[in-house]
């Protein structure tokens, strides 16, 4: 069954104005979540990125460039990640469905791609 990467997207800036206890109960939506859907077996793995930190790196003409990211002037910065196996795009999106994700920001949906190598296995 092919996996998926659901990368959560939120604005900058879209906890700034929230709470301790409100900001709690936004963690414990995510974490009912992640552990109904690891208890059925469908989350792979999954994490919240440190805000505000990282790095861009980018190559041209040969010479690699490294500055500090994720980009502020970005209208929407990744902060985290689940994977979920699911057996299609369609299932992918049922499951991220009823993520509260979806409350503060948007959801990416990718599969991951197995590469196959030249003795046959999936890397």
């Amino acid at each position: 069954m092919p996996n998926y990467l659901l990368f959560l997207y939120s604005e900058p800036d879209a906890f700034n104005e929230t709470s301790p206890a409100e900001m709690q109960a936004i963690i414990q939506k995510y974490r009912d979540w992640r552990l109904r859907l690891q208890k059925s077996g469908v989350i792979v793995g999954g994490e919240k990125l440190q805000d505000g930190t990282g790095r861009m790196m980018r190559r041209t003409g040969g010479e690699t460039s490294v500055i500090d990211g994720p980009y502020t002037e970005s209208k929407e910065v990744i902060g985290g990640f689940f994977e979920i196996q699911a057996e299609n795009y369609d299932k992918a999106v049922e499951v991220a469905g009823d993520c509260p994700h979806l409350e503060y920001g948007t959801i990416e949906i990718r599969e991951v791609e197995m590469i196959v190598t030249s003795a046959g296995g999936a890397e």
